[in-house]
């Protein structure tokens, strides 16, 4: 996984690939770790318009035999993090709504 990479292939617990479109990266000082938002490539909005969007931290790890994108996906462990994420989040989708209305 790197900064600025726009897919990233996911394999799932039976062994699946799935291609995810990485929505965007940031980095927290706070926790020391990298992350990464993401939703299934060519996902279709619900009866809500909305998509499932799913977030996973991440090292950059390119020796790794367990890589996706060159890096390791790991889960997000705590609430706080979930917290700081959904807050990065809103504030992701409230400039790409600025950004529409120019």
């Amino acid at each position: 996984m790197e900064h600025g990479q726009e897919h990233i292939t996911v394999v799932d617990e039976n062994g699946n690939e799935q291609l995810f479109e990485v929505l965007f990266t940031f980095e927290s000082a706070d926790f020391g770790k990298s992350y990464v938002l993401y939703f299934p490539l060519g996902a279709e909005e619900d009866d809500e318009g909305e998509i499932e969007i799913h977030a996973s931290s991440f090292t950059e790890n390119p020796e790794s035999d367990e890589t996706v994108g060159g890096g390791e996906l790991r889960p997000v462990e705590t609430d706080a993090e979930w917290d700081m994420i959904e807050e990065m989040l809103n504030t992701f989708l409230d400039e790409e709504e600025e950004n529409e209305e120019l």
